[in-house]
């Protein structure tokens, strides 16, 4: 049976591999996920076999309750709160990581305290003492940041930093005060009270840790927690002494630092910035002077529709008003009418637009828009220069010249889609408001910048009818 569970655990890892592998581009995404649910399919039967356990009424209890809100979340969920419910799953792969380390240490030591002359050193060794009060420590934090990081994605509480004086050194000092006390149980492992107080403050420096991490860094901190879940999974494996939980855990946890790096490089910014920095605003004044702001050019579903009908190549910008105003598809339906009139249209693809890894990808697929018209900023940013019209839907900070010029401004060194380069610029959006970094947007008031003020879906099924009628 050994044999044949290490050999099990082999093949469900091979296929986590292969699923990470096909979930690098979008038109192999499906087939990644399919491989690496059928390794881990694999990995919990076998789990289950080689445990002998003898009543499962409480697992299929769990499989049918976390089935059943699997498929409601699966179904239910709109593609606008995405972010929220992959911050929410974060949080429970840290819980659960975190719960089954502490039931087993629970489960040894009502064991031991049941025996004589049990020597505790013996029952639970450094290695396995150092990786249960990491899984607690990383597990908690990870759950209690990922509730603060769905608060802030869902609205419940401002999606601006929330900062206090001397922020920073307080979660150092909860987090030395949590390793000191983690120190001593490894060396006295009877001592559940010091755990307790780890799981107390991990849940208090995850808390912390988020606050002051303002909306449009929630793509780098939902794919960190991601990461974080992964390490407290991997944490959990070795005080199980459970192979495939290991190297699950480190699958994730790799991945999610190397997507959490790209991310930051995608910004121009450093982990350390993001996480302290404390970027962004909740619809700040702006820089823009009252004089500026009456150069506004205003047009209607009629003029746009115009322009866009006697353009020869078109460039698509989609960001977050995309998703809020679930648009993807009459935006997909008013593609296919100048792609089929023989128009060039791409989808221009910002790393960091929406508010998770990958938001725009996932939005657009959700419409079938062929994967080949989807391009990455550093392939399409050449582009934009001969590019007739770039229609903006929803997207601001990942456009803002102000990354470029402005050394005062918090996106100063963020690589940006080169919108303000082509020959025409069409942005939809409800109001002049600054995005998620509080900085004003010196694009709308370009001369050759046509603002379509509303409700994105709105707009863009005008321009539908209106491309029709012409």
């Amino acid at each position: 049976m050994e044999t044949i569970t290490s050999l099990a655990y082999l093949l469900a890892a091979v296929l986590f591999i292969f699923g990470l592998k096909r979930l690098s581009s979008p038109k192999t995404a499906r087939q990644g996920n399919l491989l690496a649910m059928t390794g881990m399919l694999i990995a919990i039967v076998v789990t289950l076999l080689d445990q002998s356990i003898l009543d499962f009424t409480y697992i299929i209890i769990g499989l049918v309750i976390g089935g059943a809100i699997g498929l409601i979340a699966a179904r239910m969920v709109e593609m606008t709160q995405m972010p929220q419910m992959v911050a929410l799953f974060n949080g429970f792969g840290g819980v659960a990581s975190a719960l089954v380390a502490f039931s087993e240490y629970s489960a040894k030591s009502t064991m031991a305290l049941g025996q004589e002359n049990v020597i505790w050193l013996e029952l639970f060794p450094a290695n396995v003492s150092v990786t249960l009060v990491l899984s607690l420590l990383i597990g908690t934090v990870t759950f209690t940041g990922s509730l603060i990081a769905f608060a802030k994605l869902q609205g419940i509480m401002r999606g601006a930093p929330v900062t206090f004086p001397g922020q920073q050194w307080v979660n150092a000092l909860i987090l030395i005060v949590a390793l000191g006390l983690g120190g001593f149980f490894v060396f006295d492992p009877t001592l559940m009270n010091f755990l307790m107080a780890i799981i107390v403050l991990a849940a208090i420096l995850g808390v912390f840790s988020v606050i002051p991490i303002g909306g449009a860094d929630m793509p780098v901190v939902i794919s960190l927690l991601n990461s974080y879940s992964g390490l407290a999974a991997a944490a959990t494996g070795f005080v199980l002494s459970n192979n495939m939980l290991i190297i699950a855990g480190a699958l994730v946890g790799a991945s999610g630092l190397i997507l959490t790096n790209i991310m930051c490089k995608a910004m121009n910014r450093s982990l350390t910035n993001v996480l302290f920095a404390a970027v962004g605003t909740e619809g700040g004044s702006g820089t823009i002077s009252a004089e500026e702001r009456k150069n506004v050019t205003e047009y209607s579903a009629e003029d746009a529709a115009m322009v866009l009908d006697s353009a020869q190549s078109i460039i698509i910008v989609p960001g977050y008003g995309l998703a809020v105003a679930q648009a993807q598809h009459v935006l997909q339906e008013l593609a296919e009418m100048f792609i089929d009139s023989g128009k060039s249209v791409r989808y221009a693809i910002h790393p960091v637009a929406g508010r998770m890894p990958g938001h725009m990808n996932v939005l657009l697929a959700e419409a079938n828009v062929p994967y080949d018209i989807l391009v990455e900023m550093d392939a399409i940013n050449d582009d934009f220069q001969n590019t007739d019209v770039v229609l903006v839907i929803g997207a601001n900070d990942v456009i803002n010249p102000a990354a470029r010029t402005d050394k005062d401004s918090p996106l100063y060194g963020m690589p940006i889609l080169n919108v303000d380069k082509a020959r025409s610029v069409m942005i939809i959006k409800r109001s002049l408001s600054p995005g998620f970094a509080g900085v004003d947007n010196r694009l709308f008031y370009d001369s050759k910048t046509m603002m379509l003020f509303g409700d994105a879906k709105k707009m863009v099924t005008e321009l539908v009818r209106e491309a029709k009628e012409l």
